[in-house]
């Protein structure tokens, strides 16, 4: 054998540390994100869930509200009823007043206006006891409903 024939060992030199370092550290971020992505869009995805069953409950909390009233009134109950069909107004006027962030749709939030017109004289009718004030809840109660529905 000639020494041309002899290969030398080539001798693996370990990258410098701070190279080593900087590897480590993507290698750790591209763990964590892989990791944080999916939890982050499951956390989006709950979020809005969440929002809209919000959306819901307001919606069904008024509507019940609503309901209790003219239960209230049919049974000759006008302050309890006066003072859950006040709550009722004050619910929807404030849902109203929140513009695109409201739970209602535009449409809904146009249709309400003519609804809360007859608030005061209603909210008297049953301060005073009046009868007719059981049929005018619902009567507010079937346009609120076609509202909601249309």
């Amino acid at each position: 054998m000639s020494d041309e024939d002899i290969e030398e060992p080539v001798q693996y030199k370990s990258p410098p540390l701070l190279r080593r370092i900087v590897i480590y550290g993507v290698v750790l971020l591209v763990v964590f994100l892989l990791g944080f992505i999916p939890m982050w869009l499951k956390g989006r995805q709950s979020a809005s869930r969440l929002a809209e069953t919000e959306r819901q409950l307001t919606l069904v909390t008024m509507q019940g509200s609503l309901a209790s009233a003219v239960i209230d009134a049919r049974r000759g109950d006008y302050e309890p009823a006066r003072q859950t069909a006040s709550q009722f107004f004050t619910s929807m006027r404030a849902e109203i007043d929140k513009g695109e962030a409201s739970a209602f749709t535009q449409a809904q939030r146009t249709g309400m206006q003519p609804l809360l017109t007859g608030r005061d004289e209603l909210i008297t009718w049953l301060a005073r006891g009046d009868p007719a004030s059981a049929d005018r809840l619902s009567d507010l109660y079937i346009a609120y409903r076609k509202v909601m529905s249309g």
